[in-house]
């Protein structure tokens, strides 16, 4: 009998360590991370950032410097720092660079230094610009096109941040690029990629790019979660099946590869700020939710965002990021 209680305690203690391991391991899986990005926060930055105060965010515009300002405050007190300067989030970029008499701008960046490769980098980007005010005077208030990639973006830095607060962080960089001009030609992205990478593109792994995720298009209406991919096979393999991999694994989401075709007519892979990474050979994402009767109109508005399918899709590619950042070898160009 003594023996048998001897053993049942040494049972009871393995059985306590070993549930005391798995917690330890669960609690610092991507998943308690990624539940950190809620519909209700996306929903209620969203309807700022695309509400008439920001006047359709026109690059060098009022309504463009109070969203960068917006952004800028979503860093400082989620206390995730600037790669540039302390306190610095604004990379200027002068007037001299843009074309048709549009006045400075800039792209706004963050980061999260890597815990054991942190001179690799993942870049997550958006475009923080729209298209203005129309000439009647309706506020093009641009909540899919591209508020919806932008507090993406900010939900998943703040995933990131919460991971790195319980010692997770990822082990290669993070940066949360914003970028202004897309609407009038790739600018802010262009000028990161070809006049001052804060990051040395030769040691930039990816990019993840993120332009209108909030809506649903014609072709799926009445259909489950979706997303369209472009690019992620035309320079990796590896990342284009480590994307396959995650989405298999935690969301199941349809992922519609119909504009990845290289004749695809309407040439989405060239018309977004992933392109200025691409060109100079790092591999990309972008992601989609395609075209819908609102695209570049006064009626793309906050209220009309599937906020659900929003919360998923920014999940997926927080998911997604946390392999690239965490995995040991950085993804191999083909």
């Amino acid at each position: 009998m003594k023996n048998l209680a001897i053993l049942l305690c040494a049972t009871l203690f393995i059985t306590s360590c070993s549930s005391s391991q798995n917690k330890s391991k669960k609690s610092s899986a991507p998943e308690t991370y990624a539940k950190t990005i809620t519909a209700s926060e996306l929903k209620d930055m969203l309807y700022t950032y695309a509400s008439d105060d920001f006047e359709g965010r026109k690059t060098g515009e009022p309504g463009q410097k109070k969203a960068i300002e917006f952004i800028k405050n979503h860093y400082l007190s989620a206390n995730i720092p600037s790669p540039i300067t302390e306190g610095d989030y604004f990379q200027d970029i002068p007037a001299s660079y843009f074309s048709d008499g549009i006045k400075d701008s800039e792209n706004v960046l963050a980061y999260i230094k890597g815990s054991e490769k942190p001179d690799e980098v993942i870049v997550i980007s958006a475009h923080l610009d729209h298209i203005g005010i129309s000439k009647n005077g309706d506020i093009n208030n641009g909540a899919d096109d591209d508020g919806s990639g932008t507090v993406a973006i900010l939900e998943i830095a703040e995933a990131f941040k919460a991971a790195e607060k319980k010692g997770n962080g990822p082990k290669r960089s993070i940066l949360f690029l914003h970028v202004t001009g897309e609407e009038i030609g790739l600018f802010g992205s262009r000028y990161y990629a070809n006049e001052d990478p804060v990051f040395p593109l030769e040691n930039t792994v990816a990019n993840l790019n993120i332009d209108m995720i909030g809506r649903v298009d014609p072709k799926h209406e009445g259909g489950e979660n979706y997303l369209y991919l472009i690019g992620s096979d035309k320079l990796s393999k590896e990342l284009h099946d480590l994307s396959e991999e995650v989405n298999k694994e935690y969301f199941n989401l349809e992922f519609d590869y119909t504009y990845n075709d290289d004749n695809d007519p309407n040439r989405f892979y060239y018309r977004s700020d992933h392109y200025n990474f691409a060109k100079n050979n790092i591999p990309v994402i972008f992601y989609f939710n395609g075209t819908h009767a609102d695209y570049h109109r006064p009626s793309d508005t906050p209220d009309k965002i599937n906020y659900e399918f929003l919360e998923t899709r920014t999940r997926l590619i927080f998911h997604t990021a946390w392999e690239l950042a965490n995995r040991d070898e950085r993804i191999k160009l083909d």
